[in-house]
């Protein structure tokens, strides 16, 4: 059998841990003791009988057991003071607390076109967060060359797909065992205990190179999205890392928008703390007043249920920074505060959540206007994860502000590349015209501020592009009707406090978005 827990895989049978589709190295003994513990997770296990399972009996120090103990908790990313997978028992032993599964190991040199049949049997329950196995594409030439292409392809999309924090992704070793088989992808979702199934194909032409994916539904057998991807194979790794990176980028928000859609036919009292981020994610990308008031108190439920929901605390941040920025604030000083510590406490507890990052970096640059710490922070979400849209386009608004205009279009079209569908489209689309802004280029920057407007008229930094790009194109009347809509949003809102408003750190583009307020209308005090 193999243990599934967390984000790992330990196969007794190939002496293998691996996490996600990538091999974890720990020595033979640390591996023993693992496995000793997953196969008694039942009970304590005392030093004595680690001592015969592992040493076969023979006298070893205090030390030596300690030492492999946490060697153990280092190989699957357990901490010793917090103790999450291996708790310490005092005076007793050792218990391994964290869920797990038991999947069955797969005979892969078994003949016949199926599975063997006591693997079709096995069934495993879902993952307790959404899970994708990513299956060998199908080489439609024949070519064994061809197909060795295909698997470095799909190996690059399971890699890239394992630097999304929130989906388990099933390791190479188990998804290919499907390969040259008939299959059904219901079957697959029940063997695997996984919520979605990503397949595809390759068909080779001279020099060009044609691939399809398709990613299902594997409860409902329904296909959510579907797209082909062509190229040159002048350069095959790069061609594999775009294909690879596409795909990654279309597939986890789709995933997402599917979970959010499955949370709201849950019944409300059943809600557990992902389910609460998900509905509350859900009213934050429609991004109105009402939606966020709708969101705010789901995160800070998510939060109740969870105390260490790194993701659920940079929302919350984020929705006070959203209030903020639109002038919904109803007390602006405790909504600051409030919206910062929750911020800081994202960061905090998300230092390898790329979506916490994200969002409560930009959040605390907002609000506490630390914009240098906020640029490092995103970028280290980057790193993480290079397919996260938001941490391109978040980034982009930040290097906006910090007085990078084209650095920060390019952040924003990577974004708007990676999820050409997002529903936070509105807001790259606003960040891109306050750059060119910044960058002189006020026609491109009205285009780009009329765009985003369309999708949400009651975004306030639009309202105040569209007015000053009109001004300073000489529309006047047409800044004036702008201003006209953008004081009914915010009645507050002056030259003077503008700083207050938005971190623009460059006193020039501050000038120019300032002079184009002026021209159409806003008072100075």
């Amino acid at each position: 059998m193999r243990f599934l827990f967390k984000d790992y895989v330990l196969d007794p049978e190939r002496r293998e841990l691996t996490l996600a589709s990538s091999s974890v190295p720990v020595g033979p003994q640390v591996f023993d003791v693992l496995l000793y513990l997953l196969q008694n997770r039942d009970r304590v296990v005392s030093k004595d009988d680690l001592l015969e399972a592992v040493w076969d009996g023979r006298i070893v120090s205090e030390s030596t057991v300690t030492s492999h103990i946490n060697a153990v908790r280092k190989a699957i990313g357990d901490n010793g003071n917090e103790q999450r997978l291996v708790k310490t028992v005092p005076r007793k032993g050792f218990r391994f607390i964290g869920d797990v599964r038991e999947a069955r190991c797969v005979n892969e040199t078994a003949a016949g076109v199926g599975l063997p049949e006591e693997v079709t049997r096995a069934t495993l329950p879902l993952f307790n967060k959404p899970s994708i196995a990513v299956l060998p594409f199908q080489s439609l030439c024949g070519d064994p060359e061809q197909a060795y292409f295909a698997d470095g392809v799909v190996e690059e999309i399971i890699t890239a797909l394992s630097r999304v924090r929130w989906l388990f992704v099933i390791a190479r070793n188990s998804s290919f065992v499907y390969r040259d088989c008939a299959f059904d992808v219901k079957q697959i979702g029940k063997e695997l205990g996984v919520g979605y199934v990503l397949e595809g194909s390759m068909r080779k032409s001279a020099d060009r190179v044609r691939i399809t994916g398709q990613l299902i539904d594997a409860t409902t057998g329904v296909q959510l999205w579907a797209e082909r991807f062509e190229g040159t194979v002048d350069d095959i790794f790069e061609l594999q890392d775009r294909i690879a990176t596409s795909v990654a980028g279309a597939i986890a928000p789709r995933v997402e928008l599917a979970e959010i859609e499955r949370t709201r036919n849950k019944p409300t009292g059943s809600l557990n703390a992902y389910d609460c981020y998900l509905r509350g994610l859900a009213h934050v990308h429609r991004g109105t007043r009402e939606s966020i008031d709708q969101a705010l108190p789901l995160f800070e439920r998510g939060i109740e249920l969870d105390p260490e929901y790194a993701s659920a605390y940079a929302m919350a941040g984020w929705c006070y920074f959203w209030r903020k920025v639109n002038g919904w604030c109803t007390d602006r000083e405790w909504e600051t505060r409030e919206g910062t510590r929750l911020a800081r406490r994202a960061v905090e507890l998300g230092r390898d959540d790329a979506v916490a990052l994200t969002r409560g970096a930009h959040a605390l640059s907002h609000l506490a206007g630390d914009l240098d710490s906020g640029i490092a922070l995103v970028d280290r979400a980057k790193f993480l994860n290079p397919n996260l849209a938001a941490a391109w386009f978040l980034g982009g608004f930040l290097r906006t502000w910090q007085g990078e205009p084209d650095d920060a279009i390019a952040h924003f079209e990577r974004a708007m590349l990676l999820n050409p569908l997002d529903p936070e489209l509105y807001r790259m689309q606003a960040g891109i015209g306050m750059a060119h802004l910044f960058a002189r280029r006020i026609d491109v920057a009205s285009h780009w501020a009329e765009l985003s407007y369309r999708n949400l008229p009651s975004f306030l930094m639009v309202a105040a592009l569209i007015a000053a790009t009109r001004a300073h194109s000489g529309r006047i009347n047409e800044a004036q009707q702008a201003m006209g809509e953008l004081r009914e949003l915010d009645p507050s809102i002056r030259i003077s406090n503008l700083k207050d408003w938005l971190p623009i750190r460059r006193r020039e583009d501050l000038a120019v978005f300032s002079e184009g307020l002026r021209l159409a209308g806003m008072p100075e005090q």
